[in-house]
């Protein structure tokens, strides 16, 4: 009775006789117009995953009909086989269209290049072919300076005037220190050198210095028989110069002849222009001594492959190295200290050789000269 007093002050109404405390709980009962109407929906599902289905299994013909009523040949290809070849054709097509134009492309540019080496060859085959004819020019000019260097010996003997200064052919072809007279023709040296620009002007340049040289030599030759026309006398020879008697040159300084011998092949143009000469030739018997023409270190002794054969290089010092070719033996060794006048080797016909022969060669600061100059 309290308790439903209470029940009544807070507002709660107190339960019915027969009604407990607990309370059931019922799930809502669904509405029967929201279910799904099976039968409805199923065909319609049915009917858009055939689409799809046959969205995804397109298929392309391609009939063959033949002109003579043959039978009809279908080709099926499926949507996806026929774009990937399509793509596939295209992608052949785009590089079969680029190799052909890189291939063009080459092509001319092999051409253009073959043509621009083309003219260049052809032009430089002109200037070698213009070069050997200076060349040539420049050979026949020196030997008409040697010819008017004879003639001129020849006037001086037969007039009993005294022999020119520089007696004998400026590029020492002729000369002799053992009166061998032409007996020993033997030649050589490094195998043959194409005339160079610089050979050929160095050429010309001597060729102009005996051109004064000889106009100089005839000045005092006419001044001469002028002056034995006058007194009616005939001057006594004088000596030719080259002797050691006497000299103040240094030791160090190549000086006289390498060997007994002629001067069998001058320095320069030879051989009717057609090879550079880079030192003389002097000819004598095999076995002939070859000295050493100033004191120096030996710095080679032995084979060159060059075609100078056995041979021997002396470092003079300030520049200054002389080099003996074709020897038979070399009889010194490198590095070893040798005088003038020593024995270094003996005459012999080795390398590019034509007969027993020494190829001297003087040369100053890398460059050969002519060594006529120095015997």
């Amino acid at each position: 009775m309290a308790k439903k007093e209470e029940q009544e002050q807070n507002g709660t109404p107190a339960p019915k006789a027969g009604v407990t405390d607990k309370t059931m709980v019922m799930a809502p009962v669904a509405d029967p117009s929201d279910a799904p109407d099976s039968k409805g929906d199923a065909p319609a599902a049915k009917e858009e995953k055939t689409k799809k289905k046959k969205k995804k299994q397109t298929i392309y013909t391609i009939k063959l009909i033949p002109d003579d009523n043959g039978d009809t040949k279908s080709i099926r290809l499926p949507a996806r086989v026929l774009k990937f070849g399509l793509a596939s054709v295209a992608a052949g097509a785009l590089l079969f269209v680029g190799a052909f134009s890189y291939s063009v492309y080459s092509t001319f540019a092999n051409q253009n290049g073959a043509a621009e080496i083309r003219e260049l060859r052809e032009v430089n085959n002109i200037q070698q072919e213009q070069l050997l004819q200076l060349s040539k020019k420049a050979n026949a000019l020196q030997d008409e300076i040697d010819q008017l260097t004879q003639l001129e010996s020849d006037l001086r003997r037969m007039s009993g005037a005294g022999p020119a200064q520089d007696d004998g052919a400026s590029d020492g072809s002729g000369l002799t220190n053992d009166g061998t007279n032409g007996k020993h023709d033997g030649q050589g040296g490094p195998y043959v050198q194409q005339p160079s620009l610089d050979n050929v002007s160095e050429a010309l340049d001597n060729v102009e210095k005996d051109i004064e040289k000889r106009r100089a030599s005839l000045l005092e030759l006419q001044e001469q028989l002028k002056a034995q026309q006058e007194s009616l006398g005939t001057p006594g020879m004088v000596s030719l110069p080259g002797s050691l008697v006497g000299s103040t040159v240094s030791v160090t300084t190549p000086t006289g002849w390498p060997a007994r011998g002629e001067v069998s092949s001058p320095y320069g143009l030879r051989w009717n222009g057609s090879d550079f000469h880079p030192g003389i030739d002097i000819a004598n018997d095999m076995g002939t001594p070859i000295v050493a023409t100033a004191d120096g270190t030996v710095t080679t002794a032995g084979w060159n492959a060059g075609g100078y054969g056995n041979m021997v290089d002396i470092d003079h010092g300030n520049g200054i190295m002389t080099r003996y070719g074709h020897a038979m033996q070399v009889v010194v060794s490198a590095g070893q200290h040798v005088r003038r006048g020593q024995i270094i080797a003996y005459m012999g016909s080795t390398g590019f050789s034509t007969g027993p022969h020494v190829h001297y060669e003087v040369r100053v600061n890398g460059q050969t000269v002519n060594p006529v100059s120095y015997l």
